[in-house]
């Protein structure tokens, strides 16, 4: 047993400042004389429609000096770097104990023209929603600074998206004593329909020969975007983005395909899962492998980290989410060629060895899993979540991880070989290796995160390594987190994902239906979802579904006659045989029509009646009920009927206590009925 002395100081608030940083900078043009609003535009699998955003064209050619707002976040183990004027981008996220960027800094402004709006800058970790390398990558958010009684402290950074008109919002926050960054994310659909968003938190690494990537041990299948393609992982036995891997693993590399500058390396560092051995040349799991840009998505694994690991600095980063809502775990490389060579140069400028520092990018998606995938919010939802990133140092490429803890347990030639890190400092923490629940081995040490606990021991060489378990708990018995490798188990290749047939070659008015909201859920740039549902109305000419959509979507373009139209077919094969439908968007969204007609015709009172009538309907089913009854108090409030309002405004809350427009109108209520004591604490608890 090896006994550490105990580090008890209590650890030191967060501190956040602002300040002016200066970096050369390539300016985009602003397309204030001609600007482009473009219309089937596929960009990244979607819509690249951007209106009411110009689309910007040309970026300077030459660098000027060009001072930026940023905000700073750190504690005593990690620092963190802020940019609000590029969309409130992290833009450098800095190892204290070691000086090791565990984010790819960028030490220039280059952005290049890859942006759903034209520029986008590499590096950092830029926040992607509602659609991929979002529209306002390159413009600025607003900016509060949020300090908690526990000495922990957020940055906020908030946005109104200027196409959706929904308000996205994501939290730096660092906490005392803690080596994890935590990002809290919001997206709330401040609109009155349901749109759709995805989110990819974009994490950039800077890589060479002897970076690695990984996904958890339960990841054996990867997706390109959309599910295009699909390749077995990390050992690639088949082609992939043009590369015959399984040829490279028979044959070696094809000299067409040798890299110029980082040639994969001879032996791999005693860290990885065949320490020892040279990696092998279908192994995807190596940036140095990758000839070509390619993206791959893990598919179906049901552990909450990945992350990457540079075995040259014998440093590197986690990722931790939980898995049940932020599933998605991605590598994307611009590849170790001359393609991505030149994708290097457009994108930095050479550092002081004259190398133009290439990068990756390991994604962290929620509510998403592939890249384009769409998921709803309701009218006035808010979804919330976090993800987090720390830095590892010295144990490689880890097998199991979570906020507390990351291990890494291999076993070969007769040896065990040990590795923890943790995000916090554990006096005396435990280490046990158990064989089959019997403990072998046991080590007592003060881990902390600038010192993790590296060992070797002897084990018998017969014994097959799923029968072993890495444990670690603090000195008082709390697991922390533990790791037994599983049974190899063999990797099949899923069917990647085929484009829908023509309508009149789809076999039902259900898949018809399908399809259709699916190209509409996924912004489908080329494909319309309405020829969809108007085929299945040839067929079924009151289907109530197809009705229901056709009518939402004459709504968005303003086409109300046309709206109400289909929205009333809907209704009527609802109601054909109940007058209570099991579901209540149907009237929910007649309402909004008939609302919309009325604010046209003030003087048609029978639209603004009928409206009310069928948003209250829509309030008989509880998924609508927060939305309906939002909708209904607003009338209420034009009317003037403010105690009515507070009564509707008290029910939708209940259902949806997040719907920040509710809340404002409520508090308007409470002003306009004298409660104004009421009203200043519920605009302080809203804010």
């Amino acid at each position: 047993m090896i006994l550490i002395s105990v580090r008890t100081s209590t650890p030191p608030p967060v501190s956040v400042h602002r300040k002016q940083v200066v970096l050369p900078t390539y300016r985009p043009h602003a397309p204030d004389r001609n600007p482009m609003f473009l219309e089937k535009r596929v960009y990244q699998g979607s819509s690249g429609r951007v209106y009411p955003l110009p689309c910007t064209d040309r970026i300077s050619e030459q660098a000027a000096p060009h001072t930026w707002d940023a905000v700073f976040i750190e504690n005593e183990f990690i620092s963190v770097m802020i940019l609000p004027e590029l969309g409130g981008r992290i833009h450098r996220a800095l190892d204290k104990t070691n000086g090791y960027d565990f984010i790819y800094y960028q030490p220039v402004i280059k952005p290049a023209l890859v942006g759903l709006a034209g520029p986008w800058a590499s590096g950092g970790i830029e926040f992607n929603w509602p659609q991929h390398h979002r529209p306002s990558t390159f413009m600025r958010a607003d900016v509060a600074i949020e300090k908690l009684p526990d000495g922990s402290a957020t940055v906020w950074l908030s946005e109104h998206d200027p196409m959706a008109r929904m308000k996205g919002m994501h939290g730096v926050r660092l906490h005392p004593g803690k080596s994890y960054l935590e990002v809290v994310a919001r997206a709330y659909n401040r609109t009155p329909d349901v749109q759709t968003f995805l989110w990819w938190a974009n994490v950039a690494t800077r890589v060479h020969e002897q970076y690695q990537s990984f996904f958890p041990p339960d990841a054996t299948q990867v997706a390109d975007h959309a599910k295009r393609a699909t390749s077995t992982y990390p050992l690639c036995d088949g082609q992939y983005y043009g590369v015959d891997y399984a040829a490279r693993a028979r044959d070696g590399i094809p000299a067409g395909e040798l890299p110029r500058q980082f040639p994969p390396p001879p032996t791999r560092a005693k860290t990885g899962t065949s320490e020892g051995k040279s990696p092998a040349s279908n192994d995807l799991s190596w940036y140095a492998n990758i000839p070509v840009p390619t993206s791959y998505m893990c598919m179906g694994s049901k552990q909450d980290f990945a992350g990457g690991y540079d075995h040259k600095a014998q440093a590197g980063l986690i990722q931790i989410a939980n898995h049940h809502i932020s599933p998605g775990k991605k590598q994307w490389t611009w590849g170790n060629h001359e393609f991505g060579y030149a994708w290097d140069r457009n994108l930095t400028v050479p550092d002081e060895k004259g190398e133009y520092a290439p990068y990756i990018e390991l994604m962290s998606g929620a509510y998403t899993d592939n890249q384009p995938d769409f998921s709803f919010l309701q009218p006035g939802e808010t979804k919330t979540w976090s993800q987090y990133w720390y830095p590892i140092r010295a144990i490689g490429p880890v097998q199991q991880a979570n906020r507390d803890a990351a291990v890494r347990l291999w076993i070969g030639d007769g040896i065990a070989r040990l590795g923890v890190a943790t995000t916090a400092v554990y006096p005396n923490a435990i280490v046990r290796l158990l064989l089959s629940r019997k403990i072998i081995g046991e080590w007592i040490q003060t881990i902390t995160p600038d010192r993790p606990l590296r060992f070797e021991t002897m084990v018998d060489r017969t014994i097959p390594a799923e029968h072993f378990t890495l444990s670690v708990l603090t000195r008082e018995g709390n697991e922390l987190v533990s790791y037994a490798p599983a049974s190899a188990r063999p990797a099949t290749v899923p069917l990647p994902a085929v484009e829908p047939p023509p309508p009149a070659e789809v076999k039902s008015a259900d898949e018809l239906f399908v399809i259709g909201l699916h190209l509409e859920q996924y912004r489908h740039a080329t494909r319309l979802p309405e020829i969809y549902w108007r085929e299945a109305l040839r067929r079924d000419p009151g289907d109530s579904r197809c009705h229901l959509a056709l009518g939402r979507w004459y709504l968005r373009r303003g086409e109300l006659a046309e709206a109400e139209q289909h929205l009333r077919a809907s209704i009527a094969r609802l109601i054909s045989r109940n007058p209570n439908p099991y579901d209540g968007e149907s009237h929910y969204q007649l309402g909004q029509c008939l609302r919309q007609q009325a604010w046209a015709s003030p003087h048609d009172t029978d639209k603004i009646e009928n409206a009310y009538a069928a948003f209250y309907k829509s309030t008989w089913n509880q998924a609508w009920q927060g939305a309906g009854y939002h909708a209904l108090a607003e009338i209420d409030g034009l009317r003037g009927d403010w105690s009515t309002a507070l009564e509707h405004l008290t029910r939708a809350l209940r259902l949806n206590t997040d719907n920040l427009r509710a809340r404002n109108l409520q508090v308007i209520a409470l002003q306009q009925l004298g409660r104004k004591a009421e009203a200043a604490l519920l605009l302080r608890e809203t804010l």
